[in-house]
């Protein structure tokens, strides 16, 4: 929405500057100095700018109402003032974070294996005045725990017809699945940020390019309309050189949206959040 809010700039501006090239041919043709046609070019330039002007605030309108529902609101209800010229710093990502991310979840999932195998291990219950009574170990010292009964006892489960084994081999069965459906994601995240990563390269060295092609287009229009003031040149090459500067201009806009987009897909690509605090620890 902003990057169209930079081109509602542009078509603004595009337009005021086509009003007066129209003044300017106005003038010339009434002074004998060019001929009807050159009106009628400037006229249809003007007419064309205007409708690129309605085209992009046609597209304005509906990125707000998507980001509107995007938020939870009716899109009647929201409105976000056009704020031009406000440029977004790419933020710096660390490259290295990928992997690690990944193998966070892969943790997890190795935990859940873990918790499985704890069947294996009897259960303790202690049952005397002032003692515990649990599950697992780890819930010994919980208050809930507290008991005042006596007789201390010790039970463990000899046999539950391989329903505990058979709880650890599907759980080892599901890591297997995870691993598999990791390993591909894995591969395809990394393709995500290599993509991602590739786009912001060549699209930084694309920007400067383009900048220096919108510059040499805004001397050439200059030429140009010098020319024609000058009975050198006929208004054909205004017209030609002002379709190519203003699309140059547009390029320019563009280009840096794409960057913020293949910004954007990189953090998604990522996982997003980039706090080493979360990630595991080697034992």
């Amino acid at each position: 929405m902003r990057s169209a809010d930079e081109q509602k700039l542009l078509i603004d501006d595009t337009v005021k500057a086509y009003t007066d090239a129209i003044h300017l041919t106005q003038n010339c043709f009434e002074g004998g100095a060019s001929p009807k046609s050159d009106v009628a070019q400037s006229l249809t330039q003007l007419d064309a700018a205007k409708v690129q002007d309605t085209d992009v605030t046609v597209a304005r309108a509906q990125y707000e109402d998507a980001i509107a529902v995007l938020i939870g609101k009716p899109p009647a209800q929201f409105n976000l003032p056009q704020s031009p010229q406000v440029r977004f710093q790419l933020p710096v990502i660390p490259v290295g974070i990928p992997s690690t991310l990944l193998e966070r979840r892969m943790a997890e999932a190795n935990e859940r294996i873990g918790i499985a195998r704890t069947a294996y291990f009897p259960t303790l219950t202690t049952r005397a005045t002032g003692g515990f009574e649990g599950t697992t170990v780890t819930n010994w010292l919980d208050w809930p725990s507290r008991l005042s009964a006596v007789r201390p006892e010790l039970s463990e489960t000899l046999f539950d017809a391989g329903h505990r084994r058979t709880t650890s081999e599907a759980a080892e069965a599901n890591y297997d699945g995870i691993a598999a459906s990791y390993r591909q994601t894995t591969l395809n995240t990394f393709q995500e940020v290599e993509d991602n990563l590739a786009a912001l390269r060549i699209l930084e060295i694309e920007a400067k390019q383009q900048q220096k092609a919108t510059a040499s287009a805004a001397v050439s229009l200059q030429l140009f309309a010098n020319r024609y003031i000058g009975d050198v040149d006929n208004y054909l090459q205004v017209i030609t050189a002002q379709t190519v500067l203003l699309t140059n201009q547009r390029n320019d806009i563009d280009i840096e949206r794409r960057r913020m987009d293949a910004n954007a897909r990189l953090v998604k690509a990522v996982g997003g959040g980039w706090n080493t605090a979360t990630l595991p620890r080697q034992p």
